[in-house]
């Protein structure tokens, strides 16, 4: 799994931002864990650090009995521990495994990909550039996991759940962005999709839509989208989404998610410039794509729970509660 932390090398003078994270779901329940580990700098400020937690739990048939366990501490006991990614505050996640504490939550987890890392931007040079200035990549697009996530009143066993590994970065956040994760589609357990969607901000207008990422399918990759790509179409609610993304050899993916009632977490993100989104993520949505290919029929591939659905926002009227703890 290839990454590299960005923040040791980061000069005094600028504003960043990065994040290492990890998501697991449960194979049989609507259950999951999403945890972070960010770092935060502000101009010419030395960088702190960020533990969050975060656990769906969907069972309930009563939506107000679906709010996620949401946790945050920020430390400058910050580091990059031998052979890993990340350190703060005693938590370490490196390539293999994550273990530490985020307040009344602590966890053990290992974690093996079963698939190679995957660069949602489709050029090595835009990864040395100024622009885009938020910058992506999923050491492991899908990975197994192991371990126990211990939370107030119940210990979690991870075992045999299935998810990702991701890290981004950047000198600032689009203006609005989609992530979108799927894994555990019902009779392909090797699918999975990861893709970011985003719009920036340029002179006070808004460009259109952009998507990067690609679809792991019947043992082969497929991206998804490109600036050059056409036929984007996007329709982004706090509760649903519907996405129409291009594919390369003249194929496309259709996505559709449903995230239940009362079962998002909402977080404030802190850009590097003092600006700031609410950031809605759903990790235990239920996802369907339609995946068109040149020459074959389409194929329906659906996961009841199995879906990561994160939408970034500057607006406040959506309904989600927003966790009481501040970035930045």
């Amino acid at each position: 799994m290839l990454a590299t932390p960005v923040f040791p090398s980061s000069p005094t003078e600028a504003g960043m931002y990065e994040s290492f994270y990890l998501r697991a779901v449960s194979p049989e329940q609507p259950l999951g864990a999403w945890i972070r580990c960010t770092v935060h700098k502000r101009p010419g400020e030395p960088p702190r650090g960020s533990v969050w937690c975060t656990f769906f739990d969907a069972t309930s048939s009563n939506p107000a009995d679906r709010a996620p366990f949401m946790h945050k501490v920020t430390s400058e006991d910050l580091t990059v521990p031998q052979g890993g990614w990340i350190s703060i505050a005693g938590t370490r996640l490196l390539p293999g495994s994550c273990e530490g504490s985020c307040g009344p939550a602590s966890w053990s987890l290992s974690f093996a990909p079963d698939d190679a890392e995957l660069r949602h931007l489709p050029h090595r040079l835009l990864y040395r550039s100024s622009l885009p200035r938020t910058k992506l990549t999923s050491p492991a697009p899908a990975a197994r996991f192991d371990g126990e996530l211990r939370l107030p009143g119940r210990t979690v066993d991870l075992s045999g759940w299935r998810g990702m590994v991701g890290h981004n970065w950047g000198a600032e956040h689009a203006e609005r962005w989609i992530w979108l994760h799927g894994i555990g589609f019902e009779g392909a357990p090797h699918t999975w999709i990861d893709v970011a969607v985003g719009r920036i901000a340029i002179a006070g207008r808004m460009t259109p839509w952009v998507a990067n990422g690609a679809i792991g399918h019947e043992g082969g990759r497929l991206r998804l989208g490109g600036l050059a790509a056409r036929g984007l179409r996007v329709a982004e609610r706090p509760q649903r989404c519907s996405l129409q993304l291009p594919a390369g050899r003249g194929a496309s993916v259709e996505a559709h998610v449903e995230v239940p009632a009362g079962a998002s977490a909402g977080w404030r993100y802190a850009d590097p410039d003092g600006g700031e989104h609410d950031v809605l993520n759903c990790s235990v949505a239920a996802l369907t794509l339609t995946l068109r290919r040149r020459g074959l029929p389409a194929q329906t591939l659906r996961t009841a729970h199995g879906c990561a659905y994160e939408l970034g926002i500057r607006e406040h009227d959506h309904g989600v509660a927003i966790a009481p703890f501040p970035d930045g």
